[in-house]
Parts: structure tokens; C-alpha cells; sequence
């Protein structure tokens, strides 16, 4: 393996590292544009020379493969000068809109203007005028006289989604990003555009001139969308609450994990945010005929008529759907209410699969519950399927159903399910949105999202990922572990700690699948146990 000693300090790297890659390693930051891990490698903007000793010129560090014994500079005169001379020339035609531009905050011009330029302009001639304000797709939006050609944007369309919608045309100063053709860019992945852009050229049509950047506070997260578990940030504006149209949660952004999803997000995944502050929250407990119930009073009525259920017709009348949206914690939170507590042997968790669901090369699942694996991990055995259990509940033979977690509607014909809930004696809801369930059920009790609550999930290769609260509960709406031990303590069974790392600990020590693993280890990334060394006999 090659060592190669950068700005004084020496490093070992396997064969094939460029000099940007080792830097990074150093913990160095060269400047760059072009340069992106995810794509592959154009060497067009210049911004990453740095000097190579016994080299005559500077050399581009995103090109330059380590060599044994190379003795590389990052900061000396020469590179200092040709840094600036670099972002001189990039900005020749930019038009310097920095105050209306969407990009502010998060613009790499300006940021490496500011370490790197602080330039005299040497420039008299007028800038060239460019096409302004292009809707070049549904989500994205393109600003020709901003962009500095680096051609990220044209790599991913051609390396990364392969739709070839975009390509550069003129030479010189003319040269500029266009569609080809008139082209439409709506390919499934098209808001990681905006991403890959490092200037003001290509921004989100969804999130432009909602809230500044710097408004906004990031949260670790993993995308509910479907059974990958993109791992992405929760961006929430809570400083400036006014813009945004009000709401906290501004966008989604991907979060690079190697093992899952690289740098991207589809864009399915990526606006679902829309839909944990949409108008259909379900926001405070209601009975059927009775809204606006308090907890106090909803918790006593659904304790009350519980136990007068199960009292005249026994347990074997109780059945309970968990849909695959909850987290692991809520699962087994729920195995321990139901199946250890009150003894409920039908838990149903396994859903028809969603109409809408793809799967693709790149990322998308057919699988839209991002549970699913977890799911079937916690709750062992044969259990029944949930069309199954409606079965039974429409044929009379279940007296009391509760229903818990979303995603029924989206797979489930709505008169079936109405069909269904109508004829059992009580039907308790506990869901996030209005919908055929809530409507149809004795009581419905509002949860938390994902996004307000903490937790883990397990994802369909089988690795355990955290999420983090990005917000407060809205409304009356609380999280389904409260829910669940409230009602533990009213029928005086045991039930999961509250606290979401308690109930893990509580899991991993219960469940093999889970054993030995912790919030600590679990980290940022996640852990898949299958692919944990296994210790030598």
C-alpha cells in the first residue's frame, strides 16, 4: 500500500486513491466543484490543484493517484494564487445574485470564495447573458447564468438514473446546462439534482424561497417510505415560524450511508415529509359520535369497554392489526401489552402488498412499510395475515379489534375495511391520520409520527437503524408507547418502558435477532447482525 505524506503528515492508503481521497482521510479539505465520491471523476473545474513535489505544474487532486513516497502541498503560494485565479474565472459571467439567490447559505461559491478568493476582479467586459428560471422538470428548476458547468448534474443523469436529460452545448463562454431536446426531467430521482448542484444552477422547486438555510436545524432520520430505510436528515425551521408557510418540517435530505443508500433518495422518499404536517392529522381522541374526547376520558371509556368485551366473550374475541410503519420498540411494546400481558394470540402484521409500490434498480422497494422485516422478527411464530383477521371480524367471529399504525387504506379496498370494523362490537384506532379506519372505528387515538418520536427500524436487508425526534407531537397526539403503557396500568399487566432506549434494551434482550446491540452501537449508520463478526469458538 502507497504512503504519501500531504501538508506534512503521513498516510497509507490502498493502491488506487486519488489525492483528494487521501486528504480526506488526513481530515484536509482541498476545495472542489466537479468532484463528487458518487460520480465519477470529470477533473474540469481546476479548484482542487495542489502541488506535487518533482512535479513542474500544479496538479488536480481529484485525478492524481497516490504513489509510493508522493510528498503533496495543499496550501502554499502557488495554490493559494491559482485557487483565486480558478474562482475568477468561474464567477466571470455568475451574476453575483447572492441576496435572491435560493442557494445562499449553502452556495459553495460563496464559501470558498470567502476562504479561498477575496480577489481584486481584473474583469471590465460585460457578462453574458443566459436563459434564467427554467422549470425543467417538476421538482427542479434551473438557473443557467449561475452554473459553472462542473457537470455533476449531467454525471448523475447519465451515470447514476441513465435518463440523459440533460447535456452542456456551445463551447467557450457560451457554453451552458440545457435539456436535450426539450426533455423533462421527472425521473424518480430528479430532486437529487438540487443535491449535487454545489452552486445556485439547479435548485428544489418544493423547497425555493420557503426559509432561509440558516433558519434551519438538522435532525438524523430514516426515510418511512418504503423497506430500504434511506438514511436521510430531517431539516425543521422552528426559528422563523412564519415562513414555510407555517410548517416545521422545510425538507428531506439525503444522509450518505454506504451500505444502504449511498448519497441518494428517490423522490417519492424525499417529499413524503409533506404528508407528517398534511390537514389530515389526526390530532385529539375521538369516539365514534363523541369528538374532541381528553385522553383521561378516551383512555377510562377504551379501559371500560375492553374489559366489559372480554368479560362476555373471552380473549379469544380480541385481535389486533400492527401494521409494519412502527418501529421496532412499538412492536415489541405491543407483543408485551397484547400477546404477553393480556394474552391476544392474533397480532397481524403481514399487509397485502401496496398497488403503488416499485422497485427499481437504484433504490425504491416494492415494499412501502419500512418495518416489515422487524415486524416479523418481533412478533415470531404463524401469525395471521391481516386480511385474514378482517375476515373474521366481518364474519362476527372477532368481537373487539384494535388497529394500529398506517397503511391499511393505501391497500385495502375502503369498503371492506368498513365492511369490517362496522361489525365488531368495539374497534380502537390508534393511528396519525384521519382515514376509513378512523372513521369507521369506536375510538380513534392519535400517534406520533416518525418524526416525532425516537426509535429504530429494521430494514428489508436486515440492518437495525435509529431515528431521531425532529419535533414536537402535534396536537393531542402522543407517542404509541405512552398510549400503550397507559393502558397497561389500567388492566394491570406488564408492560414495555416508555423511554424508547429502555424498551430497545428491553428488546435486544429478549429477541436473538437483537442481542447484544444498543442504541451506542447501533450509531448513525445502523448495524445489520447478520454481517456482525461471529467470535471463534
Amino acid at each position: 500500500m502507497p504512503k504519501v505524506t500531504i501538508d506534512d503528515r503521513t498516510i497509507e492508503v490502498h493502491a488506487g486513491t486519488t489525492v483528494i481521497q487521501a486528504a480526506e482521510q488526513l481530515g484536509i479539505f482541498i476545495p472542489h466543484y466537479c468532484y463528487h465520491p458518487g460520480l465519477s471523476i470529470a477533473g474540469s473545474c481546476r479548484m482542487c490543484l495542489v502541488e506535487i513535489e518533482k512535479n513542474p505544474k500544479l496538479q488536480i487532486a481529484c485525478y492524481t493517484m497516490v504513489t509510493d513516497g508522493m510528498v503533496v502541498r495543499t496550501t502554499t503560494p502557488a495554490v493559494t494564487i491559482a485557487r483565486a485565479a480558478i474562482l475568477e474565472f468561474l464567477l466571470a459571467n455568475h451574476p453575483l445574485d447572492c441576496p435572491v439567490c435560493d442557494q445562499a447559505g449553502e452556495c459553495k461559491l460563496q464559501e470558498f470564495y470567502m476562504r479561498f478568493g477575496r480577489y481584486d476582479s481584473t474583469l471590465l467586459e460585460d457578462k453574458l447573458k443566459k436563459h434564467k428560471a427554467i422549470p425543467i422538470g417538476p421538482h427542479i428548476i434551473l438557473d443557467s447564468e449561475r452554473c459553472i458547468l462542473c457537470s455533476r448534474c449531467t454525471r448523475f443523469v447519465d451515470e447514476v438514473t441513465k435518463t440523459h436529460e440533460l447535456a452542456i452545448f456551445n463551447r467557450g463562454s457560451h457554453a451552458e446546462l440545457l435539456p436535450v431536446r426539450d426533455a423533462v426531467v421527472d425521473n424518480p430521482y430528479s430532486g437529487c439534482l438540487a443535491d449535487v448542484c454545489p452552486v445556485g444552477a439547479l435548485t428544489d422547486r418544493d423547497f425555493r424561497f420557503q426559509v432561509r438555510v440558516w433558519y434551519l436545524e438538522k435532525t438524523e432520520s430514516i426515510c418511512h417510505g418504503c423497506a430500504r430505510g434511506c438514511n436521510i436528515e430531517i431539516h425543521t425551521n422552528r426559528r422563523r415560524t412564519h415562513h414555510n408557510n407555517g410548517r416545521l418540517i422545510a425538507r428531506f435530505k439525503p444522509r450518505h450511508n454506504a451500505d444502504v443508500n449511498g448519497y441518494w433518495i428517490c423522490d417519492a422518499g424525499r417529499y413524503s415529509y409533506k404528508g407528517l404536517e398534511s390537514d389530515d392529522r389526526l390530532l385529539s381522541p375521538a369516539a365514534r359520535g363523541q369528538a374532541g374526547l381528553s385522553w383521561t376520558d378516551a383512555l377510562a371509556q377504551v379501559d371500560e369497554q375492553v374489559t366489559s368485551a372480554i368479560a362476555a366473550h373471552g380473549v379469544g374475541s380480541v385481535a389486533v392489526i400492527a401494521t409494519p410503519s412502527l418501529s421496532n420498540e412499538e412492536i415489541w411494546a405491543l407483543r408485551r401489552l397484547f400477546r404477553e400481558g393480556m394474552k391476544v394470540d392474533a397480532i397481524a402484521h403481514l399487509c397485502p402488498p401496496d398497488p403503488n409500490g416499485v422497485t427499481d434498480d437504484l433504490l425504491r422497494q416494492a415494499d412501502t412499510f419500512p418495518n416489515s422485516f422487524g415486524a416479523s422478527v418481533i412478533i415470531p411464530g404463524s401469525p395471521p395475515a391481516v386480511e385474514s383477521v378482517l375476515s373474521s371480524a366481518a364474519d362476527g367471529r372477532i368481537k373487539t379489534l384494535f388497529v394500529i399504525g398506517s397503511g391499511l387504506a393505501e391497500r385495502i379496498a375502503s369498503e371492506r375495511l368498513k365492511e369490517a370494523l362496522s361489525r365488531v362490537e368495539l374497534a380502537i384506532a390508534i393511528q396519525t391520520h384521519h382515514s376509513v379506519v378512523t372513521e369507521a372505528a369506536t375510538f380513534a387515538m392519535p400517534m406520533t409520527t416518525y418524526a416525532e418520536c425516537t426509535g429504530t427500524v429494521t430494514n428489508s436487508a436486515g440492518r437495525v437503524q435509529r431515528f431521531w425526534s425532529a419535533m414536537p407531537p402535534l396536537g393531542d397526539s402522543r407517542p404509541l408507547l405512552d398510549i400503550l403503557a397507559d393502558l397497561a396500568a389500567r388492566w394491570e399487566v406488564p408492560s414495555a418502558p416508555r423511554d424508547p432506549q429502555s424498551c430497545f434494551a428491553e428488546l435486544a434482550g429478549c429477541v436473538e435477532y437483537y442481542a447484544g446491540l444498543t442504541y451506542a452501537t447501533l450509531g448513525s449508520i445502523g448495524v445489520n447482525p447478520r454481517q456482525m463478526a461471529v467470535p471463534s469458538a
